[in-house]
């Protein structure tokens, strides 16, 4: 039975995480559908650019939320820590390519974020805290999210000494730095663009 609970949580993860929020934002503000417009990325800085700030906000919640409710339901009921991580994954795998979707999802900062203020929230405060010092001083979210990304590697040996959660990190952050291929090199050449500020 729990190992069937294991797999059942699973799946389900997977399937809250191919819940498309940019996309679903964007359709019910009639925007059209993000991936043909701006970067081509459902997430919430694009639909910033394209939808402005309260589109951008309902997808972010959106986002972190997904990756919230399928930890707590499973802390709920009683899953152990490799379980945990593996519903964890599944989520985040969810965004990265959403069954509903055709496969094509966002690049899973916000949600993994949500992720890991659910399994760790001393973790998960200190990679938004890393996420907004970066960005409060270069304006590129790009450059925030992957610098946040990367220091969530030695933070999570900081504060947690169990395997399954380095493991997890380990496995989450060089998928968050291959979604980002693109801005990794327009940040190299120089072309990646700022937020402005208002």
């Amino acid at each position: 039975m729990s190992l069937l609970l294991d797999v059942v949580l699973t799946g389900g993860g997977y399937l809250v995480g191919s819940i498309a929020t940019a996309i679903l934002v964007a359709r019910a503000l009639g925007l059209g559908d993000p991936r043909l417009s701006g970067s081509g990325n459902p997430g919430a800085t694009n639909i910033l650019r394209i939808g402005g700030r309260k589109a951008a906000l309902l997808t972010l919640l959106g986002d972190l939320i997904k990756g919230v409710v399928p930890i707590v339901i499973a802390r709920l009921l009683g899953l152990e820590d490799w379980a945990l991580a593996a519903v964890a994954l599944a989520t985040f795998l969810g965004h990265l390519y959403p069954v509903f979707f055709g496969f094509r999802g966002g690049k899973g900062v916000a949600t993994a974020l949500g992720i890991l203020l659910a399994l760790l929230p001393e973790l998960g405060l200190s990679v938004l805290g890393l996420w907004i010092l970066v960005f409060a001083v270069t304006r590129v979210s790009s450059m925030a999210a992957l610098l946040a990304a990367i220091g969530a590697v030695p933070i999570v040996f900081a504060v947690s000494s169990e395997t399954s959660m380095r493991v997890l990190i380990m496995v989450l952050v060089p998928l968050i730095l291959w979604r980002h291929r693109s801005n990794i090199r327009r940040l190299l050449d120089g072309s990646e663009s700022p937020f402005k500020k208002r």
